[in-house]
């Protein structure tokens, strides 16, 4: 069986070298030299023990990730993109546990990893409080926080990645103003995260810049049974029940995930109405499950791919000193996937518009 110095021996290089690319301290190290030390474990087939690795580093080559909930499939995207990438990069594995934004269960988590030897951890949550990520990076461990940003006017050494949650909204909303949609919803559940709000303001934004804030509402699926995210589509189903007899309904909704989006379109359909000919939806993910619906979802795609490469990155490279890592990484870029949920609002709709306008034209 090859050791740490026979990869040494065979890439020219020292063992404390070969041991800074196990580690994932490459941030400095010249390519040529990475690329050394890299073909010389392949070629070796080189396994490093991770328990003399733990007991001579304190630490496991492990990446710790912490999610809502892996019912909702954009968790599992999110988790395959992270441990595809940790695993190739860095040589580490995952290990993963649902925490439903809870803060106690997210401590646990922590004080759990940090008897494992784990020391890399990313975070989704959106809690507003994160003294408890504060807490265990004073204790030597890397934190990344994701779909939050920073607290302002407060310095942190959590790494936050987030992406453009206003801009989507706003984006999709603007999808349906532009298909001629005057009855605007954003469709949301019970509790105020910090995407959902950044997602609400996007939706507002958009519809106040047309001069529609009066026929835009927030519809808010209202208290769970359990936690949203695992249930967030059966929400929209009865969300949508209750909007279909109502004559007044908006014509255009835009909901707070693509979940959320799936469920209405099941509701709406369960009480007799079609999508896009009576309702239109976008929702705002862009999971593969959009392009499985009947009809397919228009949904703002976010770019998981790139953020989850930045979280393992902050994460593992330990890079956090770095100015340019430090503090929050927000990622703009949003892609509208434009599918069959819409359409023109019924004519109906229309005229009431149009009359509507015109009464607000005279006074």
């Amino acid at each position: 069986m090859n050791t740490i110095k026979d990869v040494a021996q065979h890439a020219g290089v020292s063992v404390s070298t070969v041991s800074n690319v196990l580690n994932g301290r490459t941030d400095r190290m010249r390519k040529e030299t990475l690329a050394r030390v890299e073909n010389a474990i392949d070629q070796l087939k080189f396994r490093p023990n991770p328990v003399a690795l733990r007991l001579k580093t304190g630490q496991t080559p492990l990446l710790g990730l912490l999610v809502p909930s892996l019912a909702n499939p954009m968790y599992g995207v999110i988790a395959r993109e992270i441990e595809t990438f940790a695993q190739e990069q860095y040589g580490h594995r995952v290990l993963i546990g649902s925490t439903y934004r809870d803060k106690e269960k997210e401590a646990t988590f922590f004080e759990d990893l940090l008897a494992h030897g784990v020391r890399h951890v990313i975070v989704i949550s959106s809690l507003a409080d994160e003294r408890h990520f504060e807490t265990v990076v004073e204790r030597g461990m890397t934190v990344v926080s994701y779909d939050r940003p920073a607290a302002k006017g407060r310095p942190s050494k959590v790494v936050h990645v987030t992406p453009d949650n206003f801009e989507a909204a706003r984006l999709a909303t603007e999808h349906l103003i532009e298909h001629g949609h005057r009855r605007l919803a954003f469709a949301t559940v019970a509790g105020m995260t910090m995407s959902r709000s950044a997602k609400i303001q996007g939706f507002q934004a958009a519809a106040g810049r047309r001069g529609l804030q009066k026929t835009a509402v927030v519809l808010n699926g209202g208290l769970l049974d359990e936690y949203g995210d695992s249930v967030m589509s059966e929400v929209g189903r009865a969300l949508a029940l209750r909007l279909a007899a109502d004559p007044a309904r908006p014509t255009g909704i835009v909901a707070v995930n693509d979940l959320m989006a799936l469920g209405l379109m099941a509701g709406l359909r369960e009480a007799g109405m079609r999508v896009p000919q009576d309702v239109s939806i976008v929702g705002i993910d862009g999971l593969f499950l959009a392009a499985l619906s009947n009809p397919g979802l228009t949904t703002v795609q976010l770019p998981v791919a790139d953020m989850a490469h930045a979280m393992v990155e902050c994460a593992i490279a330990q890079r956090v000193e770095d100015e340019a890592l430090a503090g929050e990484r927000f990622f703009t870029h949003t892609l509208l996937v434009e599918r069959e949920s819409v359409a023109p609002p019924p004519v109906s709709a229309r005229k009431s518009a149009i009359k509507a306008g015109a009464r607000k034209a005279r006074a």
